[in-house]
């Protein structure tokens, strides 16, 4: 069966020409499945019964499935998401945050069942990797954050047009770029006018610096874009963030300022998360200032959040200050994440799920001594 959930408007119209039908019903389904939320062929009554006949037959419209659903004492709200091996059957599972602000609404989106990039301090990464998620398992969290949060809020009381998830973050478990055919059509339905309607400078997406993929990303579908830099220098990203090994610092910051050309921001977003003792001196910042010198952008200081076994420690909050007024006093716009969902692991860096691990990287962590 053919689940449409994997499919975006242009595809969906490859579809229905592919049966005899015409183009435009693809933007109909598009606007049952994902601004109305029905996925019951059966109730689609402006498409003929005939074809939702056929549709019925032929395809499907199948969520993954929800195991667990909390709720954290300041409001973040997290959903287990069961994602079965695809060869094996065997289960794995992905989370989904969703964190609630006055002004904004943000969903915080998985793109793969853990992670191969293995960066030391994230605890996804220490559960290592299965596999990429389909366009179908990558928009339906969206797709069950979004059913969840307005069934609660009250479907009826909700003013029209109004969204409870305003943003995204492709910031969840796993690499994006690294899943990127996916990731992009995912993207591409959350921009859909007949679907979700985001802006893109409402869709952000972090990577830890897969230089080619991120030019390609600029032309295919340039939303705002947030790198994961965490280190001043080739020398301890080497560690921290392993990829840097491939792509160097010198290479991520041209890229960043190629992908300044077509982006839906005059900046990028440069997340650093601070560790007590490895990255956090006055050095580092000074460091850190010499870097970013010809890379318009903002800083995002990211409390760590620690996990079972992770050999590090969050940074003095004093140091921490340090750090941000150095870079302030230089002119930047720096901010100081605020830890959210923490009680119900869902903060920055937390997110793990359940990964049957193919990588074997779970048992090749790099002990914190190497770091020092």
């Amino acid at each position: 069966m053919i689940n449409l959930l994997n499919y975006n408007q242009p595809q969906l119209a490859d579809y229905f020409a592919s049966i005899g039908e015409k183009p435009f019903r693809a933007k109909q389904l598009m606007r049952w499945m994902h601004h109305f939320g029905v996925h019951d062929f059966a109730q689609m009554t402006d498409i003929a019964k005939s074809l939702r006949e056929k549709l019925t037959a032929d395809t499907e419209i199948t969520l993954p499935n929800v195991q667990l659903e909390q709720v954290s004492n300041d409001g973040t709200r997290k959903w287990l998401i069961g994602t079965d091996d695809i060869k094996t059957g065997a289960a794995s599972s992905i989370e989904t945050v969703f964190i609630p602000e006055d002004d904004r609404g943000t969903l915080c989106i998985s793109s793969q069942v853990g992670c191969a990039l293995a960066c030391t301090f994230c605890s996804t990464g220490a559960q290592g990797f299965n596999r990429n998620l389909s366009v179908a398992e990558i928009i339906g969290q969206m797709v069950i954050a979004n059913q969840s949060l307005r069934q609660e809020a009250g479907y009826d009381l909700l003013p029209a047009g109004e969204r409870i998830i305003s943003n995204v973050v492709m910031m969840g478990m796993g690499e994006p770029l690294a899943n990127y055919d996916n990731v992009v059509t995912s993207m591409h339905i959350m921009l859909d006018d007949s679907a979700y309607g985001l802006s893109r400078r409402r869709v952000t997406l972090s990577t830890s610096g897969i230089v080619p993929a991120m030019d390609k990303l600029k032309d295919d579908c340039p939303v705002a874009l947030a790198v994961s830099l965490h280190a001043p220098n080739d020398a301890l990203r080497d560690i921290l963030v392993p990829i840097n090994k491939k792509y160097p610092l010198k290479e991520l910051m041209a890229a960043c300022n190629r992908y300044l050309e077509k982006a839906p921001r005059d900046f990028v977003t440069f997340e650093y998360v601070m560790l007590d003792g490895v990255n956090d001196t006055v050095e580092h910042a000074h460091e850190l200032l010499a870097l970013i010198k010809h890379v318009p952008c903002k800083l995002n200081l990211i409390p760590f959040n620690p996990f079972p076994n992770s050999g590090y420690e969050t940074s003095k909050s004093s140091h921490i200050r340090v750090f941000r007024d150095i870079l302030m006093q230089a002119g930047y716009v720096v901010t100081v994440r605020k830890t959210r969902g923490d009680d119900i692991d869902a903060a920055c860096g937390q997110l793990a799920g359940k990964v049957l691990d193919k990588t074997k990287r779970s048992s090749k962590r790099i002990p914190i001594e190497a770091v020092a």
